[in-house]
């Protein structure tokens, strides 16, 4: 079985947004995720996100249209 990395939670502060820090961030994931060894980056964002999937889309990741993911809150 092959490594896959999970990104979760990328976030840029309101006051640094629009200045590349989140394809910054981004480029640095998948430095990271190469030199483990990694084959695949899976993430997750809100439906409503545009800003996130153009940066995603950008960056060549590929929306899942398969598949339903689902979470359940213990808490």
């Amino acid at each position: 079985m092959k490594r896959v990395w999970i990104l979760n939670d990328l976030y840029v502060k309101e006051s640094h947004r629009r200045q590349k820090v989140a394809t910054s961030l981004i480029n640095a994931a998948q430095d990271y995720a190469k030199q483990s060894g990694a084959v695949r980056i899976v993430l997750a964002t809100q439906i409503s996100n545009t800003t996130a999937h153009k940066l995603y889309e950008s960056q060549g990741y590929i929306k899942d249209v398969e598949f339903y993911h689902y979470a359940l809150r213990l808490q």
